[in-house]
């Protein structure tokens, strides 16, 4: 099997595959003393009980969960912006929580709305979504 994040992302909800990453890195926290490579002679002996460092699948592992997350939760910003604007949240208050200036949220959301949403439904998030911005 490959690692992907397209081969992991049906498999995981983003609370599992958040969950998942989690565990994966507490297990290997990157000390110095892990930056060595594994000896096979290892693998077979008592010490090897006492590693916490990840194996090579588990590592390609925690990458490809890195971005199922960073996709997955991506993916949400469409509904929280919409569900912000329906609750009246102006656009520098979106701007502010996404951490990027307010006409950027503008553009990721018109983006998104391309995107994701059939025409009935992007003509509606539009008309929620007001004129752009100023800087």
């Amino acid at each position: 099997m490959s690692i992907t994040p397209e081969a992991l992302e049906p498999e995981f909800t983003l609370t599992t595959a958040a969950t998942r990453l989690d565990f994966l890195s507490r297990r290997d926290k990157g000390e110095t003393t892990l930056n060595t490579v594994r000896d096979a002679d290892d693998e077979n002996s008592w010490a090897s009980f006492r590693d916490t460092s990840l194996d090579t699948y588990e590592a390609l592992e925690l990458l490809a969960l890195g971005e199922v997350v960073s996709r997955k939760a991506h993916g949400s910003q469409l509904i929280g912006i919409r569900a912000a604007l329906r609750g009246g949240a102006s656009w520098e208050q979106i701007g502010d929580a996404l951490g990027v200036p307010a006409d950027f949220a503008w553009e990721s959301f018109h983006d998104a709305i391309a995107e994701q949403l059939d025409a009935d439904a992007a003509a509606a998030a539009r008309e929620l979504a007001g004129s752009r911005p100023g800087r």
